[in-house]
């Protein structure tokens, strides 16, 4: 789990708040994985961030390296417009293992959902594929982990989300406390009127 909560006074004032946690149950056989993410930040007066998303990953190694997944991603972003989304995708995986690094990249059927505060705007509803791809290095005494996801619509596949993180994940004096820096980007190829299509956040958080 991670916390951040900064504020700044004076010319301009700021005020932000990010939380995070990952949970992991792992066997030789399975992967199971439930996130969620918080983030809101306040720069006089305009709000520049306010989303919200929680998921669940479920991974299964059914035949050497390659495994079937099935996951699910809900939440909001009220400066996109966006009051609820929800991505739900199965498929088949293969991860490659080299000493302490692992790939593993991801092919699969998707359903993206997505309501829309504005009530002229329709809510988008659309079936498609899902590529993913994660790579995981573990240094001698940090870690390296990067994520992308890439959620393309069957009608158009100009009609896509993408999203990605990567960070750098280093212990501290106490094992049990971990820094970690990085940054973090959410693309939507077709946002509302007045909206960037494009959102990246670097963050350093414990």
């Amino acid at each position: 789990a991670a916390v951040d909560i900064y504020g700044k006074s004076g010319n301009s004032s700021q005020l932000g708040t990010a939380l995070s946690a990952r949970s992991t149950l792992q066997t030789a056989k399975d992967k199971l994985q439930f996130y969620t993410n918080y983030n809101r930040q306040k720069s006089d007066d305009v709000l520049s961030a306010d989303q919200f998303k929680v998921g669940i990953d479920y991974s299964n190694n059914f035949s050497g390296k390659k495994s079937w997944y099935v996951r699910n991603e809900s939440g909001f972003n009220r400066v996109k417009d966006i009051d609820l989304y929800n991505v739900a995708a199965a498929g088949i995986g293969k991860f490659i293992k080299e000493d302490k690094r692992t790939l593993t990249g991801r092919a699969g059927l998707s359903f993206r959902y997505e309501g829309y505060k504005n009530t002229t705007r329709e809510d988008t509803k659309s079936a498609g594929l899902h590529f993913g791809l994660s790579h995981e290095w573990e240094l001698e005494n940090s870690k390296l982990v990067s994520r992308f996801s890439f959620v393309p619509a069957f009608e158009d596949f100009g009609d896509c989300t993408i999203t990605s993180e990567s960070y750098y994940e280093l212990p501290l004096s106490n094992p049990k406390w971990k820094l970690r820096i990085g940054l973090s980007s959410d693309y939507n190829s077709k946002p509302g009127v007045g909206i960037e299509e494009l959102d990246t956040s670097y963050f350093t958080r414990l």
